[in-house]
């Protein structure tokens, strides 16, 4: 079985790592996350944190 030179190695690390990234980026892109309605907000029971001393 012949053994791949070093610059191969290097040349698939580079290009899974650039893979790697560009699956990472687009994931984090992708993510919408849904915004809480302004009913939502209004109905939330909001604990004032006065403390008594």
């Amino acid at each position: 079985m012949p053994q791949m030179a070093p610059i191969s190695w290097l040349l698939l690390f580079f290009l899974f790592s650039m893979i790697f990234i560009l699956f990472c980026s687009i994931n984090y892109y992708a993510y919408m996350p849904s915004s809480p309605k302004s009913n939502e907000l209004k109905s939330m029971n909001l604990n004032s944190m006065n403390w008594k001393w």
